[in-house]
Parts: structure tokens; C-alpha cells; sequence
């Protein structure tokens, strides 16, 4: 029996994630804006026939954001550029809903699917920081939605987006020039959509792609984002440090997904990992801690701070147990700022550990390519992944991942030497949905 292959993907984050990465002298310092930059990780990702690459978004800024946050790519653009210089990777970028418009979301990523020949995926993300609303007048003029009202907002905008996509059945184009019949208007469809946060009549002015419509990603960790997930998504983005972690997330959302009469396949979790690669564990250690001492203790806190609406922790000591600060981040990043106060409390960890810990994430995934594969293929074997999405603070990490990891993963059986299918949907092994017009004419 034929071993259940693993996906891959990678995310390209530009001059990186870390508060200062930037600083290291294999990064370029404007990666975070260079095309030759995204296009050379991008083919390297394929050469390793990854199922997708990602590209992460986020709407405000201010003098403490990440240097990667302060100039970037916004996803559509990028991935639009990415899918004219490659021609099998999937193509998956981050989108906001809570600032955003149900029809032009569906509209450019039904582009982008076209583009790329049925390539593309959204991040559906709900805008956790309340600064956003600063850049949009909130909606409607109004406050930042609380977090379950976006996740509410979410859950209608992708319904609506879902529609929008079958406004078109898959043979509406006949395109007949001797009769002159360029489409059949049976096979055209408005939405006609009434709820309580959009209004949208359609249908959408872009047809199906060849792979239906494209891939729902999601991220959010908390109950409302796997509610969501489980209703909406395709593939979950995660962010599991240990295997029993990633274990029960595994179990609660693919049994949340059967729970609403989906099959548990019909979902593929994908926790992130920040592999850091070395001939020997000694090699690999060095480079943690290469990365890890560009990283001061203000830009720690920093950074810390981000994930609580900005909080300025440089009020409390360092060196004392990680500080009471009640519900704060309730609004923003729930299931990660609930973690952090966890742990914090559990470990006796001080404020130092906990912003250091932060900014520079060390996980498990650190050694040479044996012991990297044996956790993967541990993760994959144990349920605890269907897959991973690696993150290279450095430009050598994805080549390093590729060279050396890949094979070993190969010579296992798990993962794929060439690419099963040239859509997204097709590599990832999820369905193509039905055109819900299409089955009621037919009575499916």
C-alpha cells in the first residue's frame, strides 16, 4: 500500500519574521521588496516540487512593526508576477476580510487562479490588530470589530465568495463565432445575496478556473477560527510547537470538518516550522544562535508587544515573573496571546524569556536533514500534519531544506519526486466543488 504523501510549502517573508534577521549578511536588505528575490525562492520551492508557496500580509504598521512589515509586497501583486515565472506551484496569499469587499476578493482571486492556470489560494485572515482600522475608517466609520464579530464577517464572506465563484457554470462560454452565441444565459447566475454584513447581487464578471475555485486557506488557531475553518477551509495553517500540541489540533479540527458531514480529508493541516539545518548538531545550533544574538532585548519586546495591540512592556521589569496583564490581546491574536500568558505562568517564566522566546522561536526543528526528516515524517506518520509550511529566516534555509531534507523524504516514500497535477487542488489532493448550479440542473 502506497504511503500517504506529505505536502510542503514555503513561505517567502522577504528580509524575515525575525525583528532582525535583516541584519545577517546573506540577507538582502530590501528582499521584502525585490521581485528577484520572490522569483529565485519561488523556483526554488518548485525545483523541490512544493506543493505551494505563501506569501503573509498583514494592514498596519508603526515604529515598532517588524522591519519585513514596514515595506512589502501586498500578496496579489507579487503572486500575480510569481505565477507568469513559474508553472506548477501553488500560488496562496493573505487577504483580510474585515477590510475588504466580498466581490473584489472574488473577482482578483479568480483572476489570479486564471493567471496561473488554476494555481491560486486565499489566507483567509480577519485583521486581528485593532490599528487596522485606522487605515480603513473601520466599517462604516465604526471601532476595529471585536474578534468574534470577524470571524462572523468571515464566515459571510466567504459564503458570499463561494457564490460569486458559481456565478458561471463551467460550459456557460460556448463562444461560437459561425452563430454568433458567446454564452449561454441559462448558465449565467446573480447571487443575489442578503445578509447581515454584505449585500451582493453579482453574478462575478470572471468565469471558474480550471480548478473550480480557489484553494481556502485559514489560519486562526482559536474556537472561532476552527469553527471557521472546519466549515470553510481546504487547508489550515498552524503554529504547533510540540507534537502532542499539534496532535489534538489535528484531531479537533478534521473532527470538527466530519461533525458538518465533510470528510477529514477534505481538509490538509499544514503546521509551520522554522527548520535551521547543519552537517551536525553542532553546526545547526550555531546558526540558531548566529540569528538569535542579532536580536536585542528592546526589539524582543517589541515585538512582543505586537501580538498584545501593541503593548509597551518596557514599563515592567525583565527580570520578574512574566507581568498580570489581564485580557489584553483578547481582540487581536487570541489563540497565540492565550499561549503566551499560558506558558508564561506554567514555566515561572520572567518578561525576558518570554519576548526573547518570541522574537526568536527555536521549535524542534533544528539539526541535520536526518533529524529534521525523522520529525517530519514522525509528525506526518502520527497525525499531527498532513504537511508543513517552511519558514527560512535565511535564504539558504529553503535551499538547505530543498538539497538536503527533500531527499530523504523521498528515499522514505513520502513525499513526491515530480508534481500529480498541474492545479493546486490537484497536488493537494482536496476536491474540486461542484458548480451548485450545475448539480440542481442536473438533480445532484
Amino acid at each position: 500500500m502506497a504511503k500517504k504523501q506529505l505536502k510542503l510549502g514555503a513561505l517567502i517573508h522577504g528580509v524575515g519574521g525575525n525583528v532582525s534577521a535583516w541584519r545577517h549578511p546573506e540577507v538582502p536588505a530590501d528582499a521584502s521588496v525585490s521581485f528577484p528575490f520572490y522569483r529565485e525562492q519561488a523556483l526554488l520551492a518548485e525545483k523541490g516540487k512544493f506543493d505551494l508557496v505563501f506569501i503573509a500580509d498583514g494592514l498596519y504598521i508603526n515604529e515598532k512593526s517588524i522591519p519585513h512589515f514596514l515595506n512589502r509586497f501586498e500578496p496579489l501583486t507579487i503572486l500575480s508576477a510569481l505565477a507568469a515565472a513559474t508553472s506548477r506551484i501553488g500560488l496562496v496569499g493573505t487577504l483580510s476580510t474585515s477590510y475588504s469587499q466580498p466581490f473584489t476578493v472574488a473577482r482578483q482571486f479568480g483572476s489570479l487562479d486564471h493567471i496561473s492556470g488554476g494555481r491560486a489560494g486565499w489566507n483567509v485572515v480577519t485583521s486581528p490588530l485593532e490599528g487596522s482600522a485606522l487605515n480603513y475608517g473601520g466599517r462604516g466609520g465604526g471601532p476595529h470589530p471585536s474578534h468574534d464579530e470577524r470571524y462572523r464577517i468571515a464566515e459571510e464572506f466567504v459564503d458570499v465568495a463561494n457564490g460569486l465563484w458559481d456565478s458561471w457554470e463551467d460550459d456557460a462560454f460556448v463562444r461560437d463565432k459561425a452563430s454568433g452565441v458567446f454564452f449561454d444565459p441559462a448558465k449565467m447566475h446573480r447571487l443575489n445575496h442578503r445578509g447581515e454584513y454584505f449585500s451582493v447581487q453579482g453574478p462575478l464578471n470572471i468565469a471558474r478556473s480550471r480548478q473550480g475555485r480557489p484553494v481556502i486557506f485559514q489560519a486562526g488557531s482559536s474556537e472561532s477560527g476552527k469553527t471557521l475553518a472546519a466549515k470553510q477551509a481546504d487547508a489550515v495553517f498552524t503554529g504547533s510547537e510540540t507534537i502532542e500540541e499539534a496532535k489534538a489540533f489535528y484531531a479537533d479540527v478534521k473532527g470538527r470538518a466530519v461533525a458538518l458531514g465533510r470528510s477529514k480529508d477534505d481538509i490538509v493541516i499544514l503546521p509551520g516550522i522554522h527548520p535551521i539545518i547543519g552537517r551536525t548538531e553542532e553546526e545547526a545550533e550555531r546558526k540558531y544562535e548566529e540569528l538569535a544574538g542579532l536580536v536585542t532585548i528592546d526589539k524582543a519586546l517589541d515585538y512582543l508587544g505586537r501580538f498584545f495591540e501593541h503593548f509597551d512592556f518596557s514599563r515592567f521589569p525583565l527580570d520578574e515573573p512574566f507581568p498580570d496583564i489581564g485580557d489584553l490581546g483578547q481582540n487581536s491574536f487570541r489563540s497565540g496571546t492565550d499561549k503566551i500568558k499560558r506558558t508564561a505562568r506554567e514555566q515561572n517564566l520572567t518578561l525576558r524569556q518570554v519576548a526573547l522566546r518570541s522574537a526568536t522561536p527555536r521549535g524542534e526543528f533544528v539539526g541535520t536533514p536526518e533529524k529534521i526528516a525523522d520529525l517530519i515524517q514522525q509528525w506526518h506518520e502520527e497525525e499531527a500534519a498532513d504537511g508543513f509550511i517552511v519558514h527560512s529566516s535565511l535564504p539558504s534555509g529553503l535551499n538547505d531544506f530543498v538539497e538536503q531534507v527533500v531527499p530523504i523524504l523521498r528515499s522514505r516514500g513520502i513525499f513526491r519526486e515530480e508534481y500529480e497535477s498541474d492545479t493546486l487542488r490537484g497536488n493537494l489532493g482536496v476536491p474540486i466543488p461542484p458548480n451548485r448550479h450545475t448539480l440542481e440542473r442536473v438533480g445532484g
